[in-house]
């Protein structure tokens, strides 16, 4: 146990807490800035690109349809989608929130390095050793959450929130800006959905979940992870399973880590 000469006071760790959010935010703001420069690129290759037929993701369905007998079920047809900024400002606020959003994920194992630099001295040895590699895999969990989301969940939901009309007297002319909440918010929020087994992880540690808790309630996950699944993607089972299997598989990898820590 520390002495108490080697103790913080309150006023010390604000100080810490300080300039560790000061550090985290300067690499977003740094990040951000670097994409606020690449417009071209951050915004026809990357954000916009789910919209066109050519995207990736395309491609790839429409083979494994052909691949497993389905014919052409699985290939999406190109969306005559024509997206419109109705405000003065509306291209450049884009601009920056998408840039501030793009800098977050960029620079997501700096801040995570920070938490762990501002939580690591009050930890114990044992506690550190039982820690070490947080910022290699909750970095690499967020980053496999962005691309499953980006590649997978953000097209499905373009094709079919684009295509879909409830009357052909009605056509579908979508804003930027609902275009571009869709593509991040779904994107950013499967980084974070990823950062499961970490949490986990923690309230385990804590003694606030447990092994037997999680097998308890995998029926309740289940339920909820294929409703979700069904409202972000195309009416078919093929593409909510896509979608549901790598969440469900989080899942039984947070009961293993649970398990793991309670032993």
């Amino acid at each position: 146990m520390a002495s108490t000469e080697n103790e913080m006071s309150f006023l010390e760790h604000l100080e810490v807490l300080r300039w560790t959010l000061v550090r985290a935010f300067s690499a977003i703001v740094i990040c951000a800035i670097a994409l606020f420069f690449c417009k071209t690129w951050l915004f026809d290759t990357i954000v916009l690109a789910p919209k066109n037929g050519d995207f990736l993701t395309y491609g790839l369905f429409c083979k494994l349809s052909h691949a497993i007998g389905l014919g052409d079920k699985l290939c999406m047809a190109e969306i005559p989608l024509t997206l419109q900024s109705i405000t003065m400002s509306g291209q450049f606020s884009t601009h920056i929130l998408v840039s501030f959003i793009g800098g977050f994920i960029i620079a997501f194992p700096v801040i995570i390095f920070e938490i762990w630099r501002f939580l690591k001295p009050g930890l114990k040895k044992t506690e550190q050793q039982l820690a070490k590699g947080l910022v290699f895999y909750s970095s690499l969990l967020f980053i496999t959450g962005v691309l499953f989301g980006y590649f997978l969940i953000a097209p499905l939901s373009v094709q079919f929130l684009g295509s879909y009309q409830v009357s052909a007297s009605v056509a579908n002319q979508i804003s930027l800006n609902s275009f571009i909440t869709t593509v991040t918010t779904v994107t950013l929020a499967s980084g974070l959905v990823f950062q499961l087994p970490i949490v986990i992880y923690f309230l385990a540690k804590l003694g606030i979940v447990t092994p037997a808790f999680l097998r308890k309630y995998r029926k309740h996950a289940l339920v909820i992870v294929l409703i979700l699944s069904a409202v972000i993607t195309p009416p078919d089972i093929t593409s909510q399973i896509l979608v549901a299997l790598p969440i469900l598989l989080l899942y039984e990898l947070s009961i293993i880590i649970a398990k793991k820590i309670q032993a």
